[in-house]
């Protein structure tokens, strides 16, 4: 049985950092419209698109010819791993005139996919994994990068994580990321046994009492770890930059798996639900299309990176009607 006291400061803790993590900020261009309503957005509001790069990963391109292909497709910015940065430069390519390109061709980096072992309880292991943080921001500010995933890599099957300590790690790193000048953002993993959960990446985030702090999230992992879609509303727009937008097929939750992900709208997922109630805490980011679907693969890359985006601009058209 747990102790009493010991339950009440960590309800005590949670709630003071949720409150802060939460706290109402409206940007300007949200307007809420009478009660029951859905909230609109004010004129000139968009939300920007990106393509995260394993939604055309099965073509295996060379990540300069991916970024032209994005550009051309109509999107804002794309979100590499950090594995491709690095194939890039083993086949002799420069970082930096990778960056010149992108920008050349109107893209921003508005985020990047790294599995640093940040979180993990081995203090030699976590080490390690600070070290190649370090060296994957590194990476990623010569292409202009400005934030990097955190999600619980090396954690994923073990149970009854402290998330006090796992907040204090990402304090740790957060501090890594400013002298570089790239933000991690812990990330929620539906499938792992820690930060499964929108409450979990919440509290790390609030806990760390980090100005930095923020997360990223993803509709099929929301759906995946069991939260609840209006979880997200718990979290002010301006601690959440990026999200992944996707939908999913009508699989139970236990059953579904990263490869059923579908396009937006194809799916079952309250979509416009969830993209108005972004809009109502002021979340005005970057929607980074991310799939792994198989029989997309089969499909011309042109074709996948244009369908994803018009089917994401349809879903947020709808909502901002």
């Amino acid at each position: 049985m747990s102790d009493p006291h010991s339950l009440e400061v960590s309800r005590r803790s949670f709630f003071k950092g949720a409150a802060a993590l939460g706290a109402a900020a409206s940007a300007p261009a949200i307007a809420t419209v009478a009660s029951g309503q859905a909230p609109t957005a004010g004129k000139g509001f968009k939300f920007r698109h990106s393509l995260n790069t394993s939604t055309i990963r099965d073509h295996k391109l060379p990540l300069a010819q991916s970024v032209e292909l994005i550009a051309k497709a109509g999107y804002d910015a794309l979100e590499p791993w950090m594995s491709e940065l690095t194939q890039h430069e083993n086949d002799g390519g420069s970082l930096k005139d990778l960056g010149k390109k992108i920008a050349d061709l109107g893209l921003t980096v508005e985020s990047a996919i790294g599995f640093a072992n940040w979180i993990v309880d081995d203090d030699a292991k976590r080490a390690e994994g600070l070290e190649q943080a370090k060296r994957d921001m590194d990476m990623l500010q010569q292409i202009g990068g400005i934030r990097i995933a955190a999600p619980p890599v090396g954690a994923t099957d073990q149970e009854h994580l402290d998330l006090f300590k796992a907040a204090e790690r990402y304090h740790a790193l957060l501090e890594v990321g400013k002298g570089i000048g790239v933000i991690p953002q812990v990330e929620l993993w539906g499938f792992s046994k820690s930060l499964s959960r929108v409450g979990e990446v919440a509290f790390v985030a609030a806990e760390s009492g980090h100005p930095d702090a923020c997360v990223l999230t993803d509709v099929y992992h929301v759906f995946k770890g069991g939260s609840p879609f209006e979880a997200l509303k718990m979290i002010a727009g301006q601690k959440m930059h990026v999200m992944h937008i996707n939908d999913y097929p009508d699989i139970v939750r236990d059953k579904i798996a990263d490869g059923d992900r579908v396009y937006p709208g194809d799916g079952i997922a309250p979509l416009k639900s969830i993209l108005s109630g972004l809009i109502a805490t002021g979340f005005g980011g970057v929607l980074s299309l991310e799939l792994f679907n198989k029989e997309y693969g089969k499909q011309p890359v042109e074709t996948i990176l244009a369908t994803g985006l018009a089917k994401t601009k349809a879903i947020v058209a709808a909502v901002l009607q």
